[in-house]
């Protein structure tokens, strides 16, 4: 499974490369707000950090708007990935720059037949929403062991992007699901290093260390 950053926070980004568990980064309009800094600024910084793919998401809403963003987006930097939004218009949209070589990343997915048409439409990445579909009491990880039965079944070379990843269940849910990414916040790919045992046992060795002749 590939690890992907939530964050559009370059201190966060780095922190999370620093460790080698960097593949990728999702970023979204509303993770760009918080940095209060321009958004082809931000976007550029992350690519420089990361080698790996780079979500950018489009704003407009018609097929028109959206493929004029994605070709501008494209064009600043190989790894940014499109996100583009599962609707009629999004669907067109990912069917068109998908068509000219531009990778997609299919966002705001809450169910497997959405997943189904942004595969048919030509999406690189589909982005099913865990976290969101838990908080109206659905289960998301249902909703991703749907997609990736579906795509191996047809073999579609979408892959599977687990985003709203909320806590370490999900993403470990999301491997043995076989999903080919998870995104995560930086506090999420923390907690996956955290063990009550790692942290007793280390204080234990150091301990144990303090007695040894030197």
């Amino acid at each position: 499974m590939k690890f992907f950053i939530d964050s559009a926070d370059v201190a966060e980004i780095k922190e999370a490369a620093s460790m080698g568990l960097l593949d990728g980064v999702t970023t979204n309009p509303s993770l760009v707000a918080k940095t209060g800094r321009p958004f082809k600024e931000v976007l550029l910084e992350i690519c420089d950090i990361v080698r790996g793919p780079v979500s950018a998401e489009v704003i407009g809403t018609t097929h028109d708007d959206m493929v004029a963003e994605a070709r501008e987006y494209a064009a600043l930097n190989d790894n940014i990935v499109v996100k583009l939004p599962l609707t009629p218009e999004g669907l067109k949209a990912t069917r068109t720059v998908s068509r000219e070589g531009i990778q997609t990343n299919v966002t705001l997915c809450f169910s497997a037949p959405q997943a189904l048409l942004a595969a048919k439409a030509g999406a690189t990445y589909i982005s099913p929403f865990v976290g969101r579909l838990d908080d109206v009491s659905d289960d998301g990880m249902n909703v991703v062991a749907d997609i990736v039965e579906i795509y191996r079944t047809y073999e579609f070379p979408t892959q599977v992007l687990v985003a709203s990843v909320r806590h370490p269940m999900h993403v470990l849910e999301a491997a043995k699901l076989g999903a080919d990414v998870s995104t995560c916040p930086l506090k999420v790919l923390l907690q996956l290093a955290k063990h009550p045992l790692t942290d007793a046992g280390l204080e234990k060795f150091l301990e144990d260390w303090k007695q040894v002749p030197k």
